[in-house]
Formats: structure tokens, sequence, C-alpha cells
């Protein structure tokens, strides 16, 4: 526990399985609609309750902005303190915007020649200069992870919403900035691209703190990587979903684990 502890710290808790985690990572905007231009500050932290700041900053060295025109953002005033890191984003330009922090690469861990256990985590290029391809008992596991959120700036649009083809990825088919309490909204998870079928979502209502247990929400994504759900009530909502596998894109690899978490406000009717 204590090993998955420093990795959320250091930022790299989107690249494990969060339903095993007894913390949540997240990023929080300020407003997630706005009719004018102005900015936004937006939180990032893992924490035991939702959206409160009590355990350790989300560390954001992968942090990607996409603007609704499909260029990126550059984030303003970034600061990391004890329990959170916070940014700013100007939003100039009319449509949606995509706010993500994004890790990808190997860990791998074996049997040095003292009999002691390793642990390595790097990207792809640094694998073959820094873990010994020979090693006793190797095991090479390919890893990425996502956590983002949405803002939308007057009229919204799908530019910054493309999927990349790496990772876990949502694609909405309900737009992100256009959910609304007693509504159902539809989503699709892709994997490297491909639809991420039969795969658990959890979706997590904020104010946890306040509240005896979670109130999740489970389903699952169909054949073709698609699922929906009807917001009970107004408010921000937690999305995790997290797969494991042995279809690992690199060669390297013999695993692959990919987990993707989302915010999304849910206004009233």
């Amino acid at each position: 526990m204590k090993s998955a502890l420093k990795w959320a710290a250091l930022g790299l808790a989107a690249v494990l399985p969060l339903s095993v985690q007894a913390h949540k990572a997240w990023i929080l905007p300020s407003q997630t609609v706005l009719s004018k231009a102005g900015w936004i500050t937006v939180d990032a932290a893992v924490s035991n309750d939702l959206f409160y700041f009590n355990h350790v900053p989300l560390r954001v060295e992968g942090l990607v902005i996409t603007g609704p025109d499909g260029a990126a953002v550059e984030a303003q005033n970034s600061h990391t303190g004890k329990y959170r890191t916070s940014f700013d984003v100007d939003l100039s330009k009319d449509g949606t915007y995509r706010i993500a922090t994004v890790n990808s690469g190997l860990f791998a861990n074996w049997i040095d020649d003292k009999g002691e256990r390793k642990r390595w985590r790097g990207s792809a290029e640094a694998y073959s200069k820094e873990v010994p391809t020979n090693a006793k008992e190797l095991k090479v596991t390919q890893s990425s992870g996502r956590i983002e959120t949405f803002v939308t700036l007057g009229k919204p649009n799908d530019t910054a919403l493309k999927p990349t083809g790496k990772g876990l990825e949502l694609v909405p088919v309900t737009h992100p900035n256009d959910l609304f309490a007693g509504e159902a909204a539809t989503f699709a998870l892709q994997i490297d691209g491909k639809p991420a079928a039969d795969l658990e979502v959890e979706i997590v209502p904020g104010g946890s703190r306040y509240r005896d247990r979670q109130d999740e929400i489970k389903v699952k994504t169909d054949a073709q990587g698609r699922f929906s759900v009807t917001w009970p009530q107004a408010g921000m909502y937690w999305l995790e979903a997290s797969l494991s596998d042995t279809h690992a894109s690199l060669p390297q690899a013999s695993e692959r684990r990919a987990s993707y978490v989302a915010t999304f406000e849910v206004l009233p009717q």
C-alpha cells in the first residue's frame, strides 16, 4: 500500500488500477461551462474524499490541455502545495477544452545477482539502457493512465475530444459539458483505438465526505465499448475504469495495464 501511495503522490497513480486503491486521483475545474471568455482555476489532487484536499497533490508533469481548435494550451500560474496542485487556464477561444494528465511507460521487476528484488519504471526508450534483459524472473508491464476533465466556452465542439488511439480513452457520444440531472448520457471507452468491451465503469458523486456510503453507480461497456448512465442529481461526478490484460503493444512487455479517470459536472434541469 505504501508503494501505491508513493506512486500516487508522484502523479503515477493513473497507471495503476484505481479500483484497488483507497485514494482517488482527480482534476477539478472551478467552472465547466462559461458564456464569455475568461479564466478558470483547476485543482488536482489525490484524496480520501471527493473532492477534498486531504491526502497528497497530484503531480501534473504530464499535463496536456487541448483547445477547441486542437492546439495545445499552456497552463498558467502552476503551483504544487502540500495537498493539491493548482493552475489557471485562459479560455480565449469558443468551444470545448480537454484538460488531462497523461502518463505512459514500462514497469519492470526482477531478481539481481545478489538475490534482491529490483524495480524500475521509465520510458520504452530508457528500458534497453537501464534494465538487464537477461535478468532472472524479469517481468515487464506496459502501463498508461489518463486523468481529465472538460470545459466549454460558448458553443461546444468536439475537436479536442478526438481520441489519440493510445491507452484507455473516453469517446463522448453525449457531449461531456451537456449533462443534466435525470437525463441519460452515453459514452464509449477505447483501448489503443479499439472498443474496450465488457469493462466495468464506476461513477461516484462528489461530497462523499458527508455520506456514510459511496453511492457509486456501476455499469459495463458493451461490445462497442459504449455505456450509459442516468445522473440521479446535479453535482460533480468522478468516473473511473481500468483494465489489465496480455495485449501489450510494446514488444518488451508481456502485460498491459491502463486506467482512465474523469470529472464531470451534471447541471440541474
